[in-house]
């Protein structure tokens, strides 16, 4: 098919758009669509498989024409395009919302999770279809003769069959009639079932998504005919790409509740007597307006979530953003700038420039002036501005090197939560918040280590390196330590340096590769740091008490105990202990609170 001959047909959906969007509301105001004439174009914006899809992040409609004129659709531009208009004004709606609805539905399809995101679309499409047929008068039914008639009538499946037979019921029409094949007795009270769903739930549609799913699981087990069908209507299936949702990290209250057959709903099966209150029952507590948050997802079901919404991300990138959501309620309150009485600016020279300051900052012609080739973070200075004398202190934060033990004792970020890099996450946003630098290191055994390049601005980069994993033995990165404050300029800002580790924390103080002690580097570092130095440890609470009569091993390791005392005692490390990994998460709540904020004091 020429693109010459589809240019008319272009130009009749083209026309036919204000009638769509009057179909919702004379209001409703949305982006043109987008219409492909050749499937090269349509690959380009994502579109496979359908005749037309949606993306979320960006409100737009794609339609490939040629696949249009395939399907036998092309007389009906008004109801392809209303329904897609509907998914973004109705269900999903926003990319949240539809992660939300994929996450109730998951719970609803054990074993078979991988089709939660065409189930979603068949829910929503019903949803939007029944709206459009009843109440604006498009022809949707007849659309779906179309599709039928066009696989061969009968062709599909189970789930295809109860899924157009839905469609019959809704709309009064003959068994039948859309192609979906004959049903059984089982297929016929589930067909009726659905349209008692869809109906009772076409206001709260995301309460009634994880009971559509388990209504079509025992279908979807089953058969094996319908996908092929069911494919071209999955317009939704990639609306999350190039979308950045939030508010997926914490579970919905009752998602996993709501994850019932419908027979079991009492709403939808009458079987409830008195309200559902027996004679002589207390009260039912009412439920506060909003309803609570659930628990927190581990990080793999958060990045399948994504992943099922049409969002391309990597377990990486997915463990990075959902520390960065995770850590956002324990951070710091952004801080408020006091300005002193007077404030004249003085010129004081030149600091290095990075990505994670603000590009205002950037003093491009001394940058040029000192190196031609500009490269972020390498080349690029900024302008170091003083001020006069003023009535008030100024406060300068303390920069953070941290070091996150990751041996194999340590769970993967990328696959369980993991609250050594949670409790990391809290620390290092928090500090860069306040104004100070991060550096952050990741290790674990001989040669496993990561680190940032330097003392950064970027939260990207330390959560890149916080939600990496090694999970190998356990020997701490003296060279890290020792070559950060071998020549540190003491006009450099103080630094705190913090460690969260176990008893593997000893290895610390064990020889470096060039025979140097670590004792000799660990007490160099406290010194030039000037910011103090931490040793968070999830050992026993009553560890000191142990350590008096403990019988002594050969191993140095074996003495932990012995070595975090002196460390102690002898170069000022402060020891702050956990019984459990969970508690690592108060801890960097109150230091950032301590450090960072307003308050005088570190916990210790």
């Amino acid at each position: 098919m020429s693109t010459h001959s589809l240019e008319p047909l272009r130009d009749t959906w083209t026309a036919a758009w204000d009638t769509a969007l009057a179909a919702w509301s004379k209001f409703t105001r949305l982006r043109p669509p987008m219409l492909c004439l050749t499937e090269t174009d349509a690959r380009r914006e994502g579109l496979t498989g359908s005749f037309a899809m949606i993306r979320l992040h960006d409100q737009s409609v794609v339609v490939s024409l040629p696949e249009v004129v395939t399907c036998g659709v092309a007389q009906f531009p008004v109801e392809v395009l209303a329904h897609e208009i509907g998914h973004h004004v109705l269900a999903p709606a926003t990319l949240t919302d539809h992660g939300r609805m994929l996450a109730r539905m998951r719970w609803a399809l054990p074993t078979v999770e991988h089709h939660a995101a065409m189930v979603a679309n068949l829910y929503t499409d019903i949803l939007i279809n029944d709206r459009l047929q009843r109440s604006a008068g498009l022809r949707l039914a007849d659309v779906y003769r179309t599709l039928g008639t066009r696989a061969g009538g009968g062709a599909g499946g189970a789930v295809w069959a109860v899924y157009t037979r839905m469609y019959e019921i809704l709309w009064s029409l003959p068994r039948e009639s859309l192609g979906g094949g004959r049903t059984d007795d089982r297929l016929e009270g589930d067909a009726w079932l659905g349209t008692r769903l869809v109906r009772s739930y076409a206001r709260d549609w995301l309460d009634g998504s994880g009971r559509f799913a388990a209504l079509l699981l025992p279908h979807l087990l089953e058969d094996a005919k319908s996908a092929k069908l069911i494919e071209k209507l999955l317009d939704t299936r990639d609306a999350g790409v190039g979308g950045d949702p939030a508010g997926l990290v914490d579970e919905d209250a009752g998602e996993r509740e709501g994850a019932m057959h419908p027979a079991q709903d009492p709403a939808l099966s009458g079987i409830d007597d008195d309200d559902g209150e027996e004679k002589g029952a207390q009260p039912k507590e009412v439920a506060s307006p909003g309803g609570a948050r659930g628990q927190a997802r581990e990080p793999f079901q958060f990045g399948e979530l994504l992943r099922a919404a049409g969002v391309v991300i990597s377990d990486h990138d997915a463990a990075v953003k959902y520390y960065r959501e995770r850590a956002a309620p324990y951070l710091i309150p952004f801080p408020t700038r006091r300005f002193p009485q007077s404030t004249d600016p003085l010129p004081e020279g030149l600091e290095p420039w990075d990505m994670g300051d603000a590009l205002d900052a950037a003093d491009w012609l001394q940058s040029v002036l000192q190196s031609p080739h500009i490269v972020p973070g390498m080349t690029t200075v900024q302008r170091v501005w003083g001020t006069a004398e003023g009535g008030e202190p100024a406060r300068v934060p303390l920069d953070l090197d941290l070091y996150v033990d990751s041996s194999g004792s340590m769970p993967n970020p990328q696959q369980r939560t993991s609250y050594p890099a949670l409790a990391g996450a809290i620390l290092c946003l928090s500090a860069l918040r306040a104004g100070a630098r991060v550096q952050a290191t990741l290790w674990s055994g001989k040669n496993q280590c990561t680190t940032t390049r330097g003392f950064v601005r970027d939260s990207t980069d330390v959560l890149n390196v916080l939600t990496g994993y090694f999970g190998g033995g356990t020997q701490f990165p003296i060279h890290v330590l020792r070559d950060t404050y071998a020549t540190r300029d003491a006009a450099a800002r103080a630094v705190h340096i913090l460690v969260i580790s176990d008893d593997g924390v000893s290895t610390m103080f064990d020889n470096d590769e060039r025979g140097g002690s670590g004792w000799d580097t660990a007490r160099t570092a406290l010194e030039r740091a000037r910011g103090g130095g931490s040793l968070v440890l999830n050992v026993p609470d009553d560890w000191e008490k142990r350590s008096v009569d403990r019988p002594r091993g050969k191993s140095p390791a074996a003495n932990w105990d012995l070595a975090v005392l002196r460390a102690r005692d002898e170069q000022g490390w402060h020891v702050h202990t956990v019984s459990s990994l969970a508690g690592l998460v108060e801890f960097a709540r109150a230091f950032s609170r301590a450090r960072y904020g307003d308050a005088i004091e570190a916990p210790r």
